[in-house]
């Protein structure tokens, strides 16, 4: 999978301890729409980081490594631009045997998705999805399905499988 970065014990985005995957791309949909400059996004400065390669195997095996996360986190970007790599990802970890909650961190909304990489998604078990784009100047919002606040109070996890 091509990453920006990999954290390995996060404790921000999700209630369990997570590796935190963070994506390689965006389509900036959260400020265009808006007509904003794309450098009030708290992840812009992510876009200028280099990517790099990282096998599903070695991601599985960092995951392993730590007793202390329960959970992957990918987000950061707009992993979904990555759809493909995702699936491999979570396909990497079922393979082997690896049932831990998978939490998408994606700006779109349930309608803008796909209804393959839903489906897909759907097979594999424990997988969760926060949706919504970033809109400033909007009160954040607790989220119970993540246990952790959200940004602005149009965004929700919704657990799919």
């Amino acid at each position: 999978m091509i990453v920006k970065d990999i954290v390995i014990e996060d404790f921000v985005n999700y209630r369990l301890p997570s590796m935190f995957i963070i994506s390689s791309k965006c389509d900036w949909k959260c400020c265009r729409e808006q007509g904003l400059d794309i450098s009030i996004c708290q992840n812009a400065d992510l876009a200028l980081s280099k990517p790099r390669d990282v096998s599903d195997d070695t991601i599985l095996n960092m995951y392993r490594s730590n007793d202390i996360t329960k959970a992957v986190v990918i987000g950061g970007l707009e992993p979904l631009l990555q759809a493909d790599e995702v699936l491999e990802l979570v396909r990497t970890f079922r393979k082997h045997g690896e049932m831990c909650d998978f939490v998408i961190y994606t700006g779109y909304y349930p309608e803008e998705i796909t209804e393959s990489f839903m489906t897909a998604l759907q097979e594999f078990g424990n997988i969760i999805i926060k949706f919504g784009r970033y809109i400033p100047n909007i009160k954040p919002i607790f989220d119970d399905v993540l246990g952790v606040q959200l940004a602005s109070e149009n965004q929700f996890a919704r657990k799919i499988s």
